[in-house]
């Protein structure tokens, strides 16, 4: 929750219905991956498009903070929910 209220003081905020925290985060891309990363010690794990506009990307750290952002075509991104206890999983081969 802290890390939720020092992105809102650090990037401009704006409100959203249906998200799962009580705001959606929005910054320019090059933004929000800095504060991400530099700020919060977070690297890019995954990601996967959403359609031709949307890529949506999934930010880890060692303590397994996990942050979804979703990267626009605009260069906007925006954090769309954000949580605890991240655990990355291996696909298993099918037999």
């Amino acid at each position: 929750m802290r890390r939720l209220m020092a992105l809102s003081m650090i990037i401009a905020s704006g409100p959203a219905a249906a998200s799962p925290i009580a705001e959606v985060i929005c910054a320019p891309t090059h933004k929000m991956t800095q504060k991400l990363s530099h700020q919060f010690g977070e690297r890019l794990h995954s990601w996967g498009t959403r359609g031709p506009e949307q890529v949506m990307q999934v930010w880890t750290d060692d303590r397994g903070d996990w942050t979804l952002v979703v990267h626009y075509a605009s260069g906007t991104s925006c954090i769309v929910a954000m949580g605890e206890n991240w655990e990355a999983v291996q696909a298993e081969n099918p037999a």
